[in-house]
């Protein structure tokens, strides 16, 4: 969604202020424009700043909420599996957005790091570094957290941890050449 949309809130809703990161509650009846609706959340602009309202909370804004359907892996080799386990989670990650830039977390060059091991129950865990635009962005946790539900949703995996780092710091050559078509640098 990249036009402004008016709505009036049909219920308190939790809300996180961007960029702080502190979580609150807009009250009923809050104006809100929705200015970005990817990855299934939605950032409103109110007469108080910024938020991000989760997917969670779309009957809120009056809309329905998304799901997510993620395909299954393809039985076979263990291997062939994990591959797979690690495409999706790629893929996955490509639906989480920076509240603020409407390019997923994937494309901003924001993930440095993706490893997926098989654990003994034979589901798997994947374990993402991935870092920030600005080391003081409050917004961390809540993407980070968001990345994590994420990959839990994955057929196939039981734990996923999702640690941000800040070495090296991310710089907008880290940008991939889709993002950067996405936010005109070419």
């Amino acid at each position: 969604m990249n036009e402004m949309t008016a709505k009036e809130l049909k219920r308190d809703c939790p809300a996180v202020q961007i960029p702080s990161g502190e979580k609150g509650i807009l009250p009923q009846g809050t104006s809100v424009f929705v200015t970005q609706a990817l990855g299934s959340n939605y950032t409103v602009r109110t007469d108080f700043g910024l938020y991000r309202i989760s997917s969670n909370d779309a009957d809120a804004l009056g809309f329905e909420p998304p799901t997510t359907t993620v395909a299954s892996p393809e039985p076979g080799a263990s291997a062939a599996k994990a591959e797979s386990t690690e495409q999706q989670a790629w893929e996955i990650l490509r639906s989480c957005y920076d509240p603020e830039i409407p390019v997923n977390i994937v494309d901003l060059g924001l993930v440095y790091d993706m490893a997926v091991a098989k654990l003994p129950s034979g589901q798997s865990r994947i374990d993402v570094k991935m870092t920030l635009t600005a080391p003081g962005c409050g917004m961390g946790p809540s993407i980070a957290g968001d990345a994590q539900q994420r990959l839990i949703m994955l057929d196939g995996v039981e734990e996923a941890t999702v640690e941000i780092v800040w070495d090296p710091p991310w710089h907008q050559s880290m940008i991939t050449a889709e993002g950067r078509r996405l936010l005109g640098l070419e």
